[in-house]
């Protein structure tokens, strides 16, 4: 696409539509950085699992079997394979949509009436590639993380009193909570990614349907059961 073709997808996609896609980035951004970065006094769940997971290292050390351990890591690993290989095949509908201009066209012509340029509807399907693309990225280093750290904790001794022994628990620990934490935004990614598909149905729709995610991804972090029931246990 050339620069005068983009300015004219641009022109023709109005304030409305700017503005609705605007407030989806800036969601999202925002409440990335505020998970990861909450305050002191209202942490966030994947705040206070960083503890839980510095406390399940020191706990492996003293541990004389330490499969269970392995086999929790390798079980997190089969979740980021899912996620990655799930994206992988939603990319691949959504650039074939996109590409195929006729049946974009027909699909929606079911959503929305009016006489929209085809490029627009396909302008419209972007974010959701792009978010799907993200993720998948995401969920692919975490796997890899995870299996940086499968190696780190086979090289913690097995002498609890060894020198190295909680200097190599700690690096297990933080490599463990690198993985989540980039899990955790390729999740997210995700869920935008699905809210973004509102914009098909219009710019309202869109802000409509972020501030909903944004909702869910808030409360789910920052006000459910589960964060009382860390926080009770911490």
């Amino acid at each position: 696409m050339t620069p005068m073709m983009s300015i004219e997808v641009f022109m023709l996609l109005g304030p409305a539509d700017i503005v609705a896609l605007a407030l989806l980035g800036t969601t999202w951004i925002a409440l990335g950085w505020w998970i990861e970065r909450p305050s002191g006094t209202r942490p966030s769940v994947s705040d206070i699992m960083r503890a839980y997971r510095h406390d399940w290292m020191v706990q492996m050390i003293d541990r004389e079997s330490r499969i269970f351990d392995q086999a929790v890591v390798d079980a997190l690993r089969q979740g980021t394979s899912f996620f990655a290989s799930t994206c992988v095949i939603a990319i691949g509908g959504v650039l074939a949509l996109i590409g195929n201009a006729e049946s974009l066209q027909v699909a929606a012509a079911d959503l929305q009436r009016g006489n929209i340029p085809t490029v627009v509807w396909q302008v419209r399907m972007a974010p959701v590639a792009l978010f799907l693309t993200f993720a998948f990225l995401k969920f692919v280093w975490s796997n890899r993380l995870f299996g940086y750290c499968l190696i780190v904790m086979a090289a913690v001794p097995n002498d609890p009193g060894a020198a190295l022994c909680r200097t190599r628990a700690r690096q297990a620990a933080d490599l463990n909570i690198a993985a989540a934490r980039t899990l955790n935004g390729g999740l997210r990614a995700m869920y935008f990614g699905l809210a973004s598909l509102a914009w098909l149905l219009g710019p309202l729709f869109l802000v409509l349907a972020t501030l909903g995610t944004g909702w869910i991804v808030w409360s789910r972090e920052f006000a459910s059961r589960p964060r009382d029931i860390l926080m009770g246990g911490s």
